[in-house]
């Protein structure tokens, strides 16, 4: 079976979507930041949850390998896919690293917290980019590249315009991959979640001193939250043969997100 690299991959959407992609027979190579950040609110993703995630993609009854991958880093990333190539012929990349960098009004917002969400939701992006299409373009056709995007890849929010227009350059940049990959047989896409119940969105419900991340789904015309593994469908799809024909394209699942 062909290998798919899942980034971000310890809990959440990333540990959703390798849990489909494993049922589907893919074998993997996830990667995962592995430890905190001092200057984040909330704690991310650990070797525990990731090694976790990776039992039960083995319960499949396919390969799995795991790596700490900080995809600030162009070297980890590069490691992440060297490693997967040794698993076989990678014909999938998917995205799904991202944090909150912080919070305020979008006028007094500092450098630092447009430097935190930038570095992962947006020049990790990049990295990615640069780590793995040279692979994907030697085992093209049928290759993909997809990246979990944000509802707020499409529109503003109060008190995250860091977090906001570091999904907005994510937006771009796919679009721009997904040009010059068009005729060399690999496809770009993204998937914009609504709220979703994850530990990310807890933390943006610290931001607007909610109690619960219930409170959210008011903001969803489906009137809930989403499940990760809703994410992990539509993300399963972009990534099949079935899907050959979309590129360029950002797939909405976000309940009808209102804001």
């Amino acid at each position: 079976m062909a290998v798919a690299i899942v980034v971000g991959a310890a809990r959440g959407i990333g540990a959703a979507v390798a849990v489909r992609l494993a049922e589907q027979g893919w074998d993997l190579a996830l990667g995962d930041v592995c430890e905190d950040d001092a200057e984040l609110a909330y704690p991310l993703g650990s070797s525990t949850e990731l090694e976790g995630v990776a039992v039960k993609c083995r319960n499949s009854g396919i390969t799995v390998g795991v790596a700490k991958c900080d995809v600030r880093v162009l070297s980890e990333m590069e490691a992440l896919t060297a490693q997967a190539r040794t698993l076989g012929e990678v014909h999938a990349v998917v995205y799904v690293a991202g944090v909150l960098g912080g919070s305020g009004l979008a006028w007094e917002v500092d450098d630092a917290t447009f430097e935190r969400d930038l570095d992962v939701n947006f020049r990790g992006l990049v990295n990615a980019a640069r780590a793995t299409v040279p692979t994907l373009l030697s085992n093209a056709p049928n290759s993909r590249f997809v990246a979990v995007l944000s509802a707020s890849s499409h529109s503003g929010l109060p008190l995250l315009s860091s977090y906001a227009a570091s999904k907005h350059a994510a937006a771009g940049y796919l679009h721009s991959l997904a040009i010059d990959l068009a005729a060399h047989g690999v496809t770009v896409n993204g998937v914009s979640p609504g709220s979703t119940d994850t530990r990310l969105l807890q933390a943006t419900a610290a931001v607007y001193d909610l109690k619960n991340v219930s409170e959210f789904a008011e903001q969803q015309r489906i009137g809930r939250l989403l499940d990760p593994a809703e994410i992990a469908s539509a993300v399963s799809w972009l990534v099949s043969p079935e899907a050959s024909g979309v590129t360029g394209s950002v797939v909405r699942v976000d309940g009808i997100f209102t804001g």
